[in-house]
């Protein structure tokens, strides 16, 4: 028996993986996160499977299931939205699990900043503008962030920045983010990424507020800022492409490459 975390994506039911598509329709339990995975994404679970809804349950609910589970030999479809790598809630799913000696795999999923970037066509990176993204929550009342993994900090990098789980502190975003990337700066706040109803609202860290204030939008929702995002802004193409920088795929006549044999 074996417990899958399942990264199911945004919430577009054909961003599934087809492992994950082909586990879920596999597995005779199906636990799926419903406050942000669709049951769509569950539909191809079989048709005699247990399909649940964790939304209204606790850690000992879900885990009583697949105890349960466990104690049958079924194997379990636990259904997190985006990559459960990245805010999934599985580390404490996983520390019972190990205690309790019930095998686990994690199948990766489509994250949130990349589908958005998918939907907007854009790339996050761009050279010489911005090479990393920082992926990024906020404090709330029930979970505070670590010493040193502050905004603040992270805006000293200029990086793209993806703030997670934070639409209900865009004031505190623009008082903290303006010093450091200027009150022009692009800003794009996701909404449901991948869902019938998402939205895309464009701004500037001056008036993105304001913006996402009219639309009242309090939840679901994930916030790019950064310089790369900027759609007419010019920058110089990358090297790898250009002809003038030959590559050991890309050969020119007359240059002699020394192959690195030590990566």
């Amino acid at each position: 028996m074996t417990v899958y975390f399942i990264g199911a994506g945004p919430g577009d039911p054909e961003l599934l993986t087809l492992k994950a598509q082909r586990i879920i329709g596999e597995c005779p339990v199906c636990l799926y996160a419903g406050s942000l995975v669709p049951p769509q994404v569950v539909a191809c679970a079989p048709e005699e499977a247990k399909v649940m809804d964790t939304a209204p349950m606790t850690l000992d609910d879900t885990h009583a299931e697949i105890k349960a589970a466990h104690e049958r030999g079924e194997d379990v479809a636990r259904v997190h939205s985006g990559d459960p790598s990245l805010y999934g809630a599985i580390a404490e799913q996983i520390r019972r699990l190990n205690a309790d000696g019930i095998d686990y795999q994690v199948i990766p999923g489509v994250p949130a900043y990349a589908a958005a970037a998918a939907a907007l066509g854009q790339e996050l990176t761009i050279p010489e503008i911005a090479q990393s993204i920082v992926l990024t929550r906020m404090s709330m009342q029930s979970t505070s962030m670590p010493e040193g993994e502050t905004l603040e900090n992270f805006a000293k990098t200029g990086a793209t920045l993806a703030i997670h789980l934070a639409v209900r502190n865009m004031r505190e975003i623009e008082r903290v983010l303006t010093p450091y990337y200027g009150e022009d700066c692009p800003v794009v706040v996701a909404y449901r990424v991948g869902w019938p109803d998402e939205m895309f609202i464009r701004g500037t860290i001056a008036d993105i507020r304001k913006k996402v204030r009219a639309e009242k939008i309090t939840r679901t929702a994930l916030i790019l800022v950064g310089p790369a995002l900027d759609r007419g802004r010019d920058f110089k193409d990358s090297a790898l492409y250009d002809p003038e920088k030959p590559h050991v795929l890309r050969p020119v006549v007359g240059v002699d490459l020394v192959e690195d044999h030590n990566t």
